[in-house]
């Protein structure tokens, strides 16, 4: 639920939000659900689903009786036990090789990397076995994994804790990629992924696990492929997620009470793309800003620009914009770290040249 144009007030920028309070958090609160922050969401879909499946198992650094990096995995091994909720050594490339193995075998693992950037130690798993199994074994083998964790630019926690991995797996043959960016999401692709035979890569933003959302109470699991249409627009298509989500939401405020009318659309699915509704989209308007947090060069907005011209160029009355995160390491001074980042003035300040 949004509230209309007309009734959405103007508010101050803020350059380095993280997520915005719904307009309508109090009609949300009178009906029915509860409320949860994004990582107790994530628990509640893993937790569900390991209730519902004896098969579904959880594997990482500190996932056991510490409850995980962020809190994710708290008292499943006091529920579930140590063998369903395995604390590993520091060894990524290890334990995500086991868990290839584990599903090769019946089992459906989920992998959490402490760090999302930690991964990269395990991306010979990832892409060649994780990947690809299912092709190189001729369909003998399917590999339901979940590989999931925080990432994304924090608050000056240095470049090697501030990756943006998506870039690197979208190219890999055989995985799934999805991002979540609310507490209602979180669970249901959680949920999904899980239960999917591909093997699936979710994506976490490490400074949106505290967006808290009220949520149903009844089961509701989301589609893997499916992009949000967050709020319907006529003038120009703005596609982005994750954290830019709430982002572009903040910059949405300026542009409506400037006159702007923007359709906004998490895209949820990195790959592939959910592109009958974007396509449906640009239809309408027309014209196409992309908002990520990924890095310019090789990019989910790369990739993304190119499916838009390759299926919809007809349709485009502009050029493509695309903002996303500088090419550099991402600094530890907090200054220097906010100016590497995509920030709302500089959304608004896109759609005024896109849109004239």
């Amino acid at each position: 639920m949004r509230a209309p144009p007309s009734t959405v007030r103007a508010s101050k920028l803020v350059t380095n939000a993280v997520a915005v309070k719904s307009e309508t958090a109090s009609i949300a609160a009178t009906k029915s659900g509860h409320e949860l922050l994004l990582f107790e969401a994530l628990r509640e879909g893993l937790e569900e689903e390991m209730e519902r499946d004896p098969r579904v198992c959880v594997l990482g650094e500190d996932v056991g009786h510490y409850g995980g990096s962020y809190k994710v995995t708290k008292g499943l091994a006091e529920k579930f036990g140590d063998l369903r909720v395995l604390d590993t050594p520091i060894a990524e490339n290890s334990f995500t090789g086991m868990a290839v193995g584990a599903a090769m075998t019946g089992l459906r693992p989920i992998v959490e990397g402490m760090n999302m950037g930690f991964l990269l130690l395990a991306y010979n798993q990832i892409s060649n076995n994780c990947g690809m199994l299912h092709y190189t074994s001729g369909g003998q083998f399917t590999i339901p994994v979940v590989i999931r964790g925080p990432g994304g630019v924090g608050r000056q926690l240095g470049a090697e804790h501030s990756q943006r991995l998506e870039s690197y797996f979208q190219s890999v043959p055989g995985l799934q990629m999805v991002a979540c960016s609310t507490p209602y999401n979180a669970k249901g692709l959680m949920k999904a992924a899980i239960r999917s035979e591909n093997p699936v890569i979710l994506c976490e933003h490490v400074l949106l696990y505290n967006l808290k959302e009220r949520i149903p109470d009844e089961e509701y699991v989301c589609c893997l492929e499916r992009a949000e249409l967050v709020r319907p627009g006529k003038d120009v298509t703005i596609l982005t997620y994750s954290r830019m989500r709430h982002h572009v939401l903040q910059a949405a405020k300026s542009l409506i009470n400037k006159g702007y009318d923007p359709e906004i659309i998490d895209i949820i699915s990195l790959k592939p793309f959910d592109l009958h509704t974007i396509g449906n989209s640009i239809k309408k308007t027309h014209k196409v800003l992309i908002v990520e947090e990924c890095m310019r060069t090789g990019g989910i907005g790369a990739s993304l620009r190119a499916s838009i011209m390759d299926n919809f160029w007809d349709y485009l009355d502009a050029p493509i914009m695309c903002l996303s995160s500088q090419d550099v390491p991402t600094p530890y001074a907090g200054t220097l770290e906010e100016a590497t980042v995509v920030q709302p003035p500089q959304i608004v300040k896109a759609i005024k040249q896109l849109c004239g």
